[in-house]
């Protein structure tokens, strides 16, 4: 319409943001429902769903039209928080992000849009930062080999007693007891006996001076410094406890570790821990870096995910993840964990941190802590308050009575400041990075009400020395790799982070069509409010009035997804998917067990489930029975009524994806559900493909009674090149009763619940502004146009390339749902090019591969998702089709398999222009082999990795000086 035609209201009228996410506009939205001779979104939609399952009604919920309007809402909500200055402690302390991290890395898209570093050869920036934050972790802790990071501090503490229990099982039958340290965090203890009980674990905590070593534990948890701060001393305990075969875990302070001798040198055989207060704010309870460390012998037993340095075809080093046998599709029900993720974008953060600032600022940074801890308490005992802790790095703690302990709470909430309060009425606090003498000052008045308080701290500083014991003082070195000792000017540290980010490819420079992962848009507007203060700067454990703004916030977002999935019941506790699905089984459990039939625990998972699920079915102490599938790739329903009425009186749950892992709408969708219902079982439904079903249809309409979602997908937070995740779970009015505590928020909790499964009580809840925005700048009307396009997108996708490769599974009128299997398995025999070769064959187009080998071997599984463009999906085809024509040369016996693009795939800078050129292609087919991808060029920096020899020659932390040559 020209514009002369428009009204002043049309013209006063702000963009709408459901154009700015979706990516087809109208014109290439028709063209593709054109090519698949549909008339409408809506004819497509009613063709290839169950006309059953559709939602009777719409999405009731108002939106914000643009990212102003959502931006101003939010600013709203977050101004109803206080921020505090927060002395509490508990694994949670001030940060300063140093800005050339905050900016180049948190808010850097080339870092955070990427996805899980699979594809080694495009991921050397952030296996690079990965390997960092592993150096980091081992040198500072003092043990032998460390993990890219795991969820919390209290879930990465279970998964030391989930794996010394396996790795003792057998050793030390009968010995099922786990003791614990009182002085651990209580959130970890909380978390502790969560994971304990179904796996027949009994936890048993006390005070250090009452263990007994004689006792019949298989392992042992210790905390250093102690939750309270005191500084155990724990060397007699670890030796004892070995002495008796225990093995012995550790959760330590990062910090303090610059200072104190490390568990590793007290010979502990695993240390785990957080990383946020290196750099990383708290967020309200997360998302942060949690670390596992251990011993060299331990390494194939180890959770999460390790990056180890290999070489490529040139024999260069090079990055990539390792020993990836463990992974749980492989293992299934016979894998120890359940964790397929990490927090990579915060371990990053963490790692660089460290990078940034070297060993003796960090060792500055946790002196001065230190050093102003000491000046406090030294100050407090002139005023009359004696710190109890003895031995102490960042915390005192100081013992009065109620009527005292009343006084300075008072006294501090009227100052906004927080200290951390306990049941015999002492108080603690602890000082962070953000100390200043003036806070000093402050909390010397607060305390003692005495406002003429006339103590000053470079007096008080004056003689003072460690307030720990000299056997206890680190005298080993750490970090003394040259990366933690050259980008120390804020003009290196940009050059080497852009530099890792120009080695990784992104969302930034193309689609990245992984089926299952919904790699769709982070919208710039809804990743700004996390580093707001107000949300950034928040204690999880902070007063309740203090968090209103939060309250808010998470009671929003609760009502949108119950809202979406039907299911009244929303806990967004669990920080990743693998421990959505953990928390919704245990729900399960706990409903059984409320209904004096805690004997139920079969759960049957069809054979194409993701392999967390039977790995989470065996955290949650059950027993997984296996269905098949048809030809189709449909759960064979006839087994699935055999097996239910086999076990009906043990079943406890069903797990199914819906749409299927295959990518498809089963219509026995409900049959399904109906089977396991009559049969005393509950069905949980893994979300991971929500993004066929948003605004569509509502799972409590087919029969789920509970279910997972992942925000990282569907709703918009970021992969974060691994991490973080959030993985709330919804559940039937029956079952809400059982979802996840904290048992230090009592009164946010029904008494009934299941206890906590993370470590904070609402996860990682800094980074649920970003799904909040997402939804509310959608509405109803664009939540279902996006599910609608993502279901069009990927079946232009399958009709494309239909004609190049087989279409694995379709369902109905020979439609899929979001994603696609394409199988490349014949190719084998006719031109000896595998899944592998496809894969790196197209970063030379400039493409991350899509899902492979997963549901089915030898495999592609591709989800466009509906933010990308026709005009990028046409890319993608054409590279895709243009592979087959290369893969035809092989078969017509024009070029061998072995001299092809394929398997010499992917072609570097250095290959290019090397001197000698002996290959049987040219050039320009090896690196521009269509003409968009010169206009583009991603260059991987390099070559096909050996992934055999890695995990031969397994070296996890930086390479050594003398090896870069």
């Amino acid at each position: 319409m020209p514009l002369r035609h428009h009204s002043l209201r049309q013209l006063e009228q702000k963009e709408d943001f459901i154009d700015r996410h979706i990516g087809p506009d109208q014109t290439e939205i028709d063209a593709m429902l054109h090519h698949l001779e549909m008339p409408s979104l809506d004819a497509l939609i009613e063709k290839a769903v169950p006309q059953n399952i559709l939602a009777k009604h719409p999405l009731n919920f108002e939106r914000c039209k643009n990212e102003s309007d959502a931006l101003a809402r939010l600013k709203e909500i977050a101004t109803q928080n206080v921020v505090a200055k927060s002395y509490i402690g508990m694994g949670y302390t001030g940060c300063i992000t140093p800005p050339v991290i905050g900016r180049n890395i948190l808010e850097n898209p080339s870092w955070y849009t990427a996805y899980t570093p699979y594809q080694a050869e495009i991921s050397q920036g952030r296996l690079e930062g990965l390997i960092n934050y592993q150096t980091m972790i081992t040198d500072l802790t003092g043990m032998e080999i460390a993990n890219a990071s795991l969820l919390d501090e209290g879930t990465a503490a279970a998964e030391a007693m989930a794996m010394t229990f396996n790795l003792q099982r057998k050793k030390l039958k009968g010995r099922t007891t786990f003791w614990v340290m009182d002085d651990v965090h209580p959130q970890t203890l909380e978390v502790l006996q969560t994971r304990a009980e179904p796996i027949g674990v009994t936890i048993e905590s006390g005070p250090l001076a009452a263990f007994n070593p004689e006792g019949p534990y298989f392992g042992i948890l210790l905390q250093y410094p102690g939750s309270s701060g005191q500084i155990h001393e724990l060397e007699d305990a670890i030796k004892a406890a070995q002495a008796n075969k225990m093995l012995v875990s550790v959760t330590a302070d990062l910090l303090s570790l610059c200072l104190l001798k490390p568990p590793g040198e007290m010979n502990a055989d695993v240390v785990v821990g957080s990383a946020q207060r290196f750099g990383v704010p708290m967020g309200f309870g997360g998302p942060h870096a949690a670390f596992f460390a251990t011993r060299e012998q331990y390494k194939r037993a180890m959770p999460g995910r390790i990056v180890s340095v290999s070489k490529d075809s040139a024999g260069k080093p090079a990055y990539r993840l390792a020993l990836q046998t463990r992974e749980q599709h492989i293992r299934r029900e016979k894998a120890t964990s359940n964790i397929c993720t990490s927090q990579v974008l915060l371990a990053v953060i963490a790692g660089m941190y460290a990078v940034y600032h070297g060993p003796l600022q960090l060792r500055r940074i946790a002196l001065r802590v230190h050093r102003f801890s000491a000046i406090l308490a030294k100050g407090l005992k002139q005023l009359g308050y004696e710190n109890s802790n003895g031995a102490f790095f960042d915390t005192t703690r100081y013992a009065v009575d109620a009527e005292t302990r009343d006084a300075v709470r008072a006294r501090a909430l009227a100052k906004n400041i927080n200290f951390r309060y306990y049941s015999d009425n002492s108080f603690s606090i602890t000082l962070d990075e953000t100390t200043r003498r003036e806070d000093i000052a402050e909390l010397f008045e607060v305390v003692s009400g005495n406002s003429q308080v006339d103590l000053n701290v470079d007096e008080l500083f004056e003689g003072l020395e460690d307030q720990f014991p000299e056997a206890l003082v680190r005298t080993s070195s750490y970090l003394d790799h040259p990366v933690f000792n050259t980008h120390h000017s804020e003009t290196e540290m940009l050059r080497y982070l852009h530099a890792l980010a120009g080695k990784d490819l992104s969302l930034t420079h193309s689609m990245i069509p992984l089926g299952s992962c919904t790699m769709k848009l982070n919208a710039t507007a809804e990743m700004i409010p996390i580093t707001w203060p107000e949300l950034a700067n928040m204690h999880p454990f902070a007063p309740a009035d203090q968090a209103k703004g939060y309250a808010t916030l998470i009671g929003e977002l609760e009502g949108m997804l119950a809202e979406i999935t039907g299911l009244p019941g929303v806990s967004l506790q669990p920080n990743a998917g693998s421990q959505g699905e953990y928390a919704g089984l245990l729900t399960i459990r706990r409903y059984h067990q409320s209904n004096g039939q805690g004997h139920r625990n079969i759960c049957i998972i069809p054979s194409s489930a993701h392999g967390t699920n039977p790995a989470s079915a065996v955290m949650a102490g059950m027993k997984v029975v296996v269905v098949g599938c048809d030809e189709k790739g449909n759960i064979d329903i006839a087994d699935l009524a055999a097996k239910a009425e086999k076990h009906r009186e043990d079943l406890a749950a069903l797990m199914i994806t819906y749409p299927s892992t295959h990518g498809v709408f089963e219509e026995g969708i409900t049959e399904i559900c109906a089977i396991i219902h009559d049969n005393g079982g509950q069905v949980y439904m893994d979300g991971a493909n929500m993004n066929a079903l948003v605004g569509l249809a509502r799972p409590i309409d087919f029969g789920a009674d509970v279910l997972h979602l992942n925000l990282h997908k569907t709703f918009c937070i970021p992969h974060g090149g691994g991490g973080p995740g959030v993985g709330p779970i919804a559940a039937a009015a029956h079952l809400k009763p059982f979802l996840p505590g904290h048992g230090q928020r009592d009164d946010a909790f029904p008494e009934t619940n299941t206890g906590a499964v993370s470590a904070a009580p609402w996860g990682s809840a800094g980074i649920l502004p970003i799904s909040w925005a997402y939804i509310a700048m959608m509405g109803r009307g664009g939540l279902k146009r996006a599910t609608q396009v993502a279901i069009l997108n990927a079946n232009y996708i399958a009709q494309r390339l239909e004609d190049h490769f087989p279409i694995l599974y379709r369902g109905l009128n020979d439609l899929i749902a979001h994603e696609c299997i394409v199988d490349v398995r014949p190719l084998k025999n006719t031109a000896g090019v595998d899944v592998e070769d496809i894969a790196k064959r197209l970063m030379d187009y400039g493409f991350h591969a899509p899902t492979m080998s997963w549901p089915v071997a030898g495999t592609l599984m591709i989800e466009p998702t509906e933010s990308e463009s026709k005009a990028e999906l046409d890319r993608f085809c054409d590279a895709m089709i243009e592979i087959r024509k290369e893969i035809e040369a092989i078969e017509k016996g024009s070029i061998p398999a072995e001299e092809s693009p394929l398997k010499n795939a992917p072609h570097t800078a250095a290959v290019l222009v090397a001197a000698e050129w002996d290959r049987p292609y040219s050039r320009q087919e090896a690196v521009f082999p269509l003409a968009y991808v010169a206009a583009n060029k991603f260059w991987p920096s390099v070559g096909r990795i050996d992934n055999a020899y890695g995990d031969k020659n397994l070296m996890c932390s930086c390479i050594p000086v003398e090896e870069y040559a």
